[in-house]
């Protein structure tokens, strides 16, 4: 961690954007910053950024400055690659502003929309993309009928499908019709098509799916289409999960919705 040859931890915070190089010596004397997992409260603290791992109040802080992170709002009918051999639409479109080489965190069907994580990070999306590691999703699904509470009770306490049984963390009844109903499924499942495949077991078949949530990420107002960067705030919440305790998955163990 620290050595002679580093540089000084508040100036790394200050580089960073956490805080001015002053408030950032505030923050260390207070305890509140940690190097590795271990307090540093030493303003003469000096750090490796390149390698060290830095959080602030158990915030994880972006200390590679060549690491983008971009939430995207995916339409229907884009699929979930950087390039598609079979020349339907995919990624590169919503990428252009940006001169690094980004790929997709996991996937989304070409039939779903909502919200998809687009990083040069590695390691974080290996993280991120992996069942094993169990990052929340939170979709809001249009399916056929009429859904009773019975049914969102079902989706709770488990059903069978043929590769196992599977419960949603939290369901909820969003709005009712006679042809259809609004369903809010959270899930941390990364078996494939989970969503719709729950949805037809229980005799209600998707009609639209929009992931709305990933991990710490909300869509938010973010318009169908538009690609953003997130947040300082985002990124700090996003990094602070990839760097959780987790098993690594087998490969190939990517969800698709």
């Amino acid at each position: 961690m620290a050595d002679a040859e580093g540089v000084r931890l508040q100036k790394v915070l200050a580089n960073a954007g956490v805080a001015s190089r002053r408030v950032a010596e505030q923050l260390i004397v207070a305890g509140r910053v940690r190097v590795n997992g271990a307090v540093v409260d030493e303003l003469g603290a000096r750090i490796d950024p390149a390698v060290d791992l830095v959080d602030v109040d158990g915030v994880a802080v972006q200390l590679d400055q060549t690491k983008r992170y971009v939430m995207l709002n995916k339409p229907t009918g884009v699929v979930s690659s950087m390039r598609d051999d079979r020349g339907r639409r995919d990624l590169r479109e919503f990428t252009r502003e940006w001169d690094e080489r980004l790929f997709n965190v996991g996937r989304l069907d070409a039939d779903t929309s909502g919200l998809l994580v687009l990083t040069n990070d590695g390691e974080l999306a290996h993280v991120l993309a992996h069942p094993s590691f169990g990052v929340t999703k939170v979709y809001i699904a249009r399916v056929r009928g009429a859904v009773t509470p019975q049914t969102i009770g079902r989706l709770t306490r488990g059903i069978e499908l043929e590769d196992g049984p599977i419960a949603a963390d939290k369901a909820r009844l969003l709005d009712r019709g006679r042809d259809s109903s609004l369903v809010e499924l959270t899930l941390h499942s990364g078996r494939n098509r989970i969503v719709r495949r729950m949805m037809a077991e229980v005799g209600h078949p998707v009609v639209d799916l929009v992931r709305r949530r990933f991990g710490p990420l909300h869509l938010g107002t973010l318009p169908v289409g538009r690609a953003r960067e997130l947040t300082t705030v985002e990124r700090g919440a996003l990094l602070t999960l990839s760097r959780a305790p987790g098993e690594p998955a087998p490969p190939g163990a990517e969800e698709t919705q």
